[in-house]
């Protein structure tokens, strides 16, 4: 049964059209049968003039159309489309939402980044990995980032910070954010434990392509330093050309960086693994799973 989940972020629009199989070990996995990436950047928008402009809904209206569209084209069991950080945060979120249903038909839900977080994390089951082993999960987006602990499989605490990689290029991420994030790790890390550290986001799929490295190979600290160091002072022009980037990831690419880098310093970790499951696979294994029961 295939289904289509869309996903609007800060930086960008996904749609990705997806049915869940299982191996010939019967496990469950997500196959990817399509995938459309928009480069929207609702969040340089919302961040700077605190609402969605109308050159940029208009955008916004035409990707959803052809969303819609191309999983006509795919017969998608549902549909369901989620928006992230900058809808939250735009004064005309709800306004935009209400009349792209009008044009389109499509329903976009506003989740909160506890609901996002939910999401994202049940494909994360399906990973091959000790689940009851500790493990954080940092989910670096446009407008946030999502820090989640798990212990037994289970999260026990959870929080979203108001730093993101287009916020950050923004000038819009308050200085204090980098110390709320170290001291909410201390209150809930425990320092005796050996947590697993996994990335999450667009960012660190390119990183971990950029390096070569295989599925579920992880990426070291010293590795993310160095390609810090090595994009940092170039122009997007000479990042797309020496790095072969695309446009919209060749600046939000280094705060990413920074943000990853941060964390697993505070850490004390010195690798980060980057299972490439994102809100999108979550929405599909979430319909999967609904239209199963």
């Amino acid at each position: 049964m295939k289904f289509g989940a869309i996903d609007i972020g800060t930086n960008a629009a996904r749609l990705l059209i997806g049915e869940v199989l299982k191996n010939e070990e019967g496990y469950s996995f997500i196959k990817k049968i399509s995938y459309t990436r928009v480069p929207l950047r609702l969040g340089m928008d919302v961040f700077e003039k605190g609402k969605i402009s109308s050159k940029k809904k208009g955008e916004f209206i035409k990707t959803i159309k052809a969303f819609k569209l191309i999983s006509e084209v795919f017969d998608v069991e549902d549909l369901r489309a989620c928006a992230t950080s900058a809808m939250r945060e735009a004064e005309n979120g709800i306004e935009v939402q209400k009349e792209i249903k009008q044009i389109t038909g499509v329903n976009i839900e506003i989740i909160d980044g506890t609901e996002e977080a939910q999401l994202i994390f049940s494909t994360f089951f399906l990973l091959d990995f000790e689940k009851n082993n500790p493990f954080i999960v940092i989910d670096v987006g446009g407008g946030s980032t999502e820090i989640s602990i798990f212990v037994k499989g289970k999260i026990v605490a959870a929080k979203s910070f108001k730093v993101g990689t287009i916020r950050y290029l923004q000038g819009k991420v308050k200085t204090n954010v980098w110390t709320k994030i170290n001291e909410w790790l201390n209150e809930n890390i425990d320092i005796k434990s050996n947590y697993q550290i996994f990335g999450t986001g667009g960012n660190i799929n390119k990183i971990h392509k950029l390096f070569g490295k295989q599925y579920l190979k992880p990426l070291y600290l010293d590795e993310l330093d160095d390609l810090y160091k090595s994009l940092e002072p170039l122009s997007i022009k000479q990042r797309i050309k020496k790095f072969n980037l695309k446009q919209d990831r060749a600046d939000v690419i280094v705060p990413a960086l920074k943000i990853y880098i941060h964390c697993l310093n505070h850490l004390k970790a010195y690798k980060i693994y980057a299972p490439k499951i994102g809100l999108s696979d979550g929405i599909i294994y979430d319909l999967h799973t609904k239209y199963r029961n």
